[in-house]
């Protein structure tokens, strides 16, 4: 089997247990992306224009820092990247994360939380972001998902041989 790579990014804990889930699954590494400075409350406020979670997904330049880095992401086959859905995509922090490695010869494999909406363009920025990189069209879970769904669901790509 391939190995594997769960990083995940979750500003209020609803994709950590998805993450974690998916990763204890398959057997994977579990890696957090963590921004530098954290999100409060009032940063994920959606419905104020002037919220810094608003200005970021409104600047499709904005970069978001992040903490720490992986060491050696060449090392793995396939990366599970996930992240709450904001604004019909992939939240900014995914766009620093994705640009700040080069993934030739890695598939990425998005996947997602959301409070109702799809994946929207997650998949389609990622592919622009990581074009070294193999993107397999993500997916939406709900954040009640099971072990044995997600690990089928992964498996699509672990035994997948080239």
């Amino acid at each position: 089997m391939k190995k594997a790579l769960v990083a995940y990014f979750s500003a209020t804990e609803t994709t950590r247990g998805l993450a974690e889930r998916l990763a204890k699954s398959i057997d994977a590494d579990l890696f957090e992306i963590v921004p530098k400075q954290k999100y409060s409350d009032a940063d994920l406020d959606w419905t104020k224009k002037t919220s810094r979670s608003s200005i970021e997904m409104n600047d499709s330049k904005c970069r978001p820092e992040i903490a720490k880095k992986i060491d050696d992401p060449s090392q793995y086959d396939v990366i599970f990247v996930g992240f709450p859905i904001w604004w019909y995509r992939e939240p900014s922090i995914i766009d620093t994360f994705v640009e700040s490695y080069d993934f030739h010869n890695v598939t990425i494999v998005p996947f997602a939380t959301s409070g109702g909406s799809g994946i929207g363009d997650a998949d389609k920025n990622i592919r622009k972001l990581a074009p070294a990189a193999e993107v397999a069209s993500g997916k939406v879970f709900s954040t009640a998902e099971s072990e044995p769904g997600l690990k089928k669901w992964a498996m699509k790509w672990l035994s997948k041989t080239p």
